[in-house]
């Protein structure tokens, strides 16, 4: 079921006439589509690239209005398990009128870029910078639970740490992608600018656009470099907890073993030295006392 909204007092609002300025379709069904290919003459295969998330990012200019299609970062929910996915998002400007077609509902009109809003155009630059926000929103998310990740890992030797690294590295690859692929198609829109019809207020926007999805994938790439240092560290980490744990078990063992040693030598079923004095116990017992002692006097002097 489409929403329809106007632009009214500097603000975009939802009303119940289809005689709208602004049509969103959240995923479309069959009927939908239709209606979308047969009244307002969006082609059927660039109208499923807006539904595919697969589709790589791209401007195209048909005779009654401009198709674009990017990427934005997809919702997170628990099901992803750490895997911060893209999604198609495709607006079709035409001269009075702006159409929205998006994979699932997503509350597109929020945030303080759409506290004033005066055109068309305005709306779908605005829309651009939200996207950009979102996309470093879900950066800082991954960073904060890349930094949990790691300091749990210093102590860990489970699987798990290293799964959830993977997928957050997997990630960023996938948002490195999308930016860089939406970034060339922002480029074309500030070449194409006048043709379109921005204002010249609209075009420094635009500039504002570029400069800052290019800084979202310098950030993503930063990102993405320390997740994967981070990945060929934990080998070394694990390999150096698994040595210590092994160390201080040996230092355990011959830890009991010295003492047993003593006291299974005064214990032999033969004649030995104290079977007859009246403290051979405590004798046995204070010897087996010194012996670890002297072993851990002796582990201290070679620093083990």
């Amino acid at each position: 079921m489409p929403k329809y909204y106007d632009i009214t007092g500097n603000k975009v609002t939802e009303t119940q006439s289809s005689d709208c300025q602004i049509l969103v379709f959240a995923n479309p069904d069959e009927n939908e589509k239709k209606q979308l290919v047969q009244n307002y003459l969006i082609d059927e295969h660039t109208l499923n690239s807006a539904l595919d998330p697969e589709e790589t990012s791209r401007l195209e200019f048909e005779p009654d209005h401009i198709a674009m299609i990017f990427k934005r970062p997809k919702n997170y929910s628990a099901q992803d398990r750490l895997q911060f996915k893209v999604a198609s998002m495709g607006m079709f400007l035409y001269k009075n009128r702006l159409i929205i077609v998006v994979s699932e509902e997503i509350p597109l009109f929020v945030g303080k870029q759409f506290v004033t809003v005066s055109s068309l155009t305005g709306v779908f630059l605005k829309l651009i910078y939200n996207s950009i926000y979102h996309y470093l929103e879900h950066l800082r998310v991954i960073n904060m639970i890349s930094d949990e990740i790691e300091n749990k890992i210093t102590t860990s030797m489970e699987n798990k740490y290293l799964l959830h690294l993977f997928s957050l590295e997997k990630s960023l690859v996938y948002y490195i992608n999308a930016i860089n692929s939406n970034g060339f198609v922002f480029e074309k829109l500030r070449n194409n600018g006048a043709k379109i019809g921005f204002s010249e207020k609209e075009l420094e926007t635009l500039d504002d656009i570029i400069i800052e999805n290019s800084q979202c994938m310098r950030q993503a790439e930063i990102y993405s470099n320390i997740l994967g240092g981070l990945m060929d560290a934990r080998a070394s980490i694990v390999n150096n907890n698994l040595n210590l744990l092994m160390k201080t078990l040996n230092l355990i063992t011959i830890g009991i073993m010295v003492p047993t040693f003593v006291v299974s030598a005064f214990s032999m079923n033969v004649s030995i030295p104290l079977q007859h004095h009246p403290f051979a116990f405590w004798i046995i017992m204070g010897m087996a006392v010194a012996s670890v002692v002297g072993t851990i006097y002796y582990w201290r002097y070679k620093k083990w």
